[in-house]
């Protein structure tokens, strides 16, 4: 609050070095000022109360000089005061029981109306204006007497004076010292917030692979840079995501647009007949399912790729299958599709933590891909082992050429040998990502001619 009413009327806005600074100095100077004041105040109370007790025992000496010494009368007893050190401006006074004035030195303020106010007690403190009192009654066995004592401390008011001044310029050199180095130490703090901030400027959309020096990751600046570099990969990887898509559509789109394209203008140009123009509505419609779902793959492989946070639950992986199995069937009804899962006695070792939605869409891909790569049966089999459920889907089709393995999980890549089959080569690269979220093994086994055997491996949910 202190900084921002600073700020507001210099015009400007402190930077953080300034702020530090200022800060750093508000503490300093707060703190020697308060201990200043403690200082202060205990000095001037060990001071007032010595020059009190001084007071003190001079009406003591007073009393007792004047009660028990009968042959001293008033005007000796002016002189002994006379002739005797005493404080500036010292004033004493002597009454009786009814407070009464029996005898008065250099009296100036400790008239009868002053003291005909104050009920005296045994003893006691007081002050006067600029002086200090002491008020002691004295007992004898004839009569009863106060004797009032005041006076100024000129010893005091000197040696505060030089102490005001002591703690004055104390703080003063104290306040410039701390704001001289506050300013450096905050210069060197800010050192690495300057180095941080030129690095991040030096990042555009077309460097995201750059990071932050992150050090050893202990103090918080290396956290903040470990922080942003994570927030750079995902940045990065949704700009990647996002070209890929804009790639691919872009690629995959166009022949099929043109060529839809070509056609109605061909049929325009000329007038068919009844037969053409059913033909023409057949090949249309034949290629806008195959766009049809063409878009569907895109926007599911980019839907993936963008959530890679996704709602997970608990859910059944045996129930996802038999979805999956039973949209398949829909499709490849010709086509024989084995199913074995080993039951453990506790059903509950079948359940995983996931997304069942991505995960029917990835089983289903690949029980797709066993089919429309096979003439022979197609076999599922799923086991739990240990801590994981196994899920194996293999066929007995033509395979993929080992040197084609690695590249069929990129999208829009597939092997050599299946050219001639439809696809798009989306499928097992939106299979490999959806595993990924999940955290899942996956392996991939194919020979030429001999088939592919695809392996799963889920994480079990472990019940507490």
């Amino acid at each position: 609050m202190v900084l921002d009413f600073i700020a507001q009327k210099m015009k400007y806005r402190l930077n953080l070095k300034l702020k530090l600074s200022l800060q750093f100095t508000l503490t300093v100077v707060g703190i020697l000022l308060f201990f200043s004041f403690l200082v202060y105040y205990f000095s001037y109370s060990s001071q007032r109360n010595r020059f009190r007790e001084n007071l003190l025992n001079r009406a003591k000496n007073t009393a007792i000089l004047y009660a028990n010494f009968t042959e001293i009368d008033t005007t000796l007893l002016k002189r002994i005061h006379q002739s005797t050190l005493s404080w500036k401006n010292e004033e004493i006074f002597i009454a009786d029981a009814d407070l009464n004035r029996l005898y008065g030195y250099n009296i100036n303020y400790l008239t009868s109306e002053v003291i005909s106010q104050n009920s005296p007690e045994d003893f006691r403190y007081f002050s006067i204006k600029d002086k200090d009192g002491a008020c002691y009654k004295y007992d004898s066995k004839l009569k009863s007497i106060y004797v009032y004592v005041v006076a100024f401390d000129k010893y005091r008011r000197e040696k505060l004076l030089d102490l005001r001044e002591i703690l004055f310029w104390s703080v003063l050199f104290s306040a410039w010292l701390s704001v001289l180095l506050s300013y450096i130490f905050a210069k060197r703090a800010i050192k690495p917030i300057s180095i941080f901030i030129q690095s991040v400027k030096n990042i555009n959309p077309s460097r995201l692979n750059e990071r932050l020096d992150e050090g050893d990751r202990s103090d918080e600046l290396e956290q903040l840079a470990m922080t942003f570099n994570d927030m750079l990969a995902n940045l990065e990887i949704a700009f990647k995501n996002q070209e890929d898509f804009i790639s691919n559509a872009s690629h995959e789109l166009r022949t099929p647009i043109t060529v839809m394209i070509a056609e109605i203008d061909y049929l325009l140009r000329r007038k068919p007949e009844y037969t053409e123009y059913v033909e023409f509505t057949h090949r249309q419609m034949s290629d806008l399912k195959h766009l049809n779902s063409l878009l569907n793959s895109l926007l599911e492989l980019a839907q993936v790729n963008v959530s890679n946070e996704i709602n997970k639950s608990t859910i059944r992986i045996d129930e996802v299958l038999f979805i999956a199995i039973q949209h398949v069937k829909e499709r490849y009804f010709e086509r024989k599709i084995v199913s074995s899962i080993q039951y453990p006695e506790d059903e509950g070792e079948l359940l995983i933590n996931g997304n069942s939605g991505l995960l029917q869409i990835a089983i289903q891909n690949l029980i797709e891909n066993a089919c429309k790569f096979s003439s022979d049966e197609v076999t599922i089999s799923m086991s739990v082992l240990g801590s994981h459920i196994v899920l194996i889907i293999s066929d007995k089709g033509i395979g993929i050429p080992e040197k084609d393995i690695e590249n069929v999980l990129k999208p829009f890549t597939r092997a050599s040998n299946v050219l001639y089959k439809g696809g798009f080569g989306i499928g097992l690269s939106l299979v490999k990502k959806i595993l990924e979220i999940h955290h899942a093994e996956f392996r991939l086994d194919s020979k030429v001619e001999n088939g592919t055997k695809i392996e799963i491996k889920f994480a079990r949910y472990q019940i507490d």
